[in-house]
């Protein structure tokens, strides 16, 4: 018999579990610069680790010499990055204007009256094309010096964030083991060697993502600079980085950097006159990043999110599509890692289920 002592020990008991869900939700999200430093040292341990590995195995260091050496290559990378690439990113930004609201205001409705001038010389009614409706007004003109604005913002201010990540990062290489065993610990002695064979393909497979991942994004900044560069468009390294640095975002982020592309080249262009400069290079910058795409999309693409997690292209394309449907952008750059994560511990744990047999042959 449900008495009212029972009714109000219960509705207790939720009142605690509601506000201590809430007062973790709130600490978690005050330390929420911990936790991104803590993922991305993550993601620097598992690219570092098969660098770790060669200096062990195949040069012979021992383990802490191999942890110096790995991180000693991180740090030149990160960097030869700043000294040879942010200046050029940070000029450039300043030359292009992009920083500066009103500039792009009056930069972008000067390119609309060209359109409008170009329509009607065409006998093209502009209203019916461009909306009789004021376009300054739809447009929100902060957005692109924003997103310029966060990027060249968080590069400046990575200074403490990096020397943190990488502090963290050298004693998750180093201790690798003591904190495998130290997770392996709070698992049942039953499932142990299930948690040991999962951590161990888990770290495999996502190393070779971040690797192949990397990798990509380099490819596709050098193609898109090429393109820029031979159709002669002004600032091409920072058009070019923006938009590699938009194919984190799968499948999306491609067709955002050409819409963004093309913006910018109209905007660096302007001045000149739109039907004989401005249109026609913007028309071959895209047909150039379209081309890109199509050797992204065929061969970097199947490599690094099917090979190196040996998962089926159709397979990643509905994980990613389900993931942006439910958690937005992020859940799209997450999916992949966090889907191959999954998929290893529901092999090494419910090895008989058809479902998960199926979907984890190739691992």
């Amino acid at each position: 018999m449900v008495t009212s002592r029972i009714i109000a020990s219960g509705i207790l008991k939720a009142i605690v579990i509601v506000v201590l869900t809430a007062l973790v939700l709130y600490f978690l999200y005050q330390i929420q610069s911990v936790l991104i430093y803590l993922i991305v040292a993550l993601i620097l341990t598992l690219i570092g680790n098969p660098i770790l590995d060669f200096f062990r195995r195949r040069l012979k260091f021992n383990h802490v010499f191999a942890t110096i050496a790995t991180l000693f290559i991180f740090i030149v990378i990160i960097a030869g990055f700043i000294m040879m690439f942010i200046p050029l990113i940070l000029s450039q930004g300043e030359n292009l204007s992009l920083l500066n609201t009103g500039a792009i205001e009056q930069q972008t409705l000067q390119l609309v009256n060209q359109i409008t001038q170009f329509l009607e010389n065409h006998h093209i009614d502009s209203s019916k094309v461009l909306g009789s409706a004021d376009i300054s007004s739809k447009i929100n003109f902060n957005i692109i010096p924003n997103f310029l604005n966060a990027i060249l913002g968080t590069i400046s201010s990575f200074g403490m964030g990096l020397a943190s990540v990488l502090f963290i990062t050298f004693f998750f290489l180093k201790e690798r083991k003591s904190f495998m065993s130290g997770a392996i610990k709070l698992i049942p002695n039953s499932h142990e060697n299930q948690a040991l064979n999962s951590l161990e393909k888990i770290n495999s497979l996502l190393s070779r993502y971040f690797i192949g991942l990397l990798l990509q994004l380099f490819i596709v900044f050098i193609l898109y600079l090429t393109v820029l560069l031979i159709f002669g468009v002004p600032n091409p390294f920072i058009i070019g980085f923006l938009c590699a640095v938009l194919n984190i975002i799968p499948y999306i982020g491609p067709l955002i950097a050409s819409v963004l592309a093309a913006i910018l080249t109209m905007l660096s262009n302007l001045g000149s006159d739109f039907q004989s400069e401005i249109l026609p290079t913007t028309i071959y910058v895209l047909i150039g990043f379209w081309i890109v795409q199509i050797i992204d999309n065929n061969l970097s693409q199947p490599i690094i999110f099917s090979k190196s997690v040996s998962s089926h292209p159709l397979e990643i394309f509905l994980v990613i599509l389900i993931a942006g449907f439910l958690f937005g952008i992020l859940g799209m750059i997450a999916a992949v890692p966090l889907y191959t994560i999954l998929k290893v511990v529901g092999k090494e744990f419910f090895p008989q289920n058809k479902v998960i047999l199926m979907l984890t042959k190739n691992i």
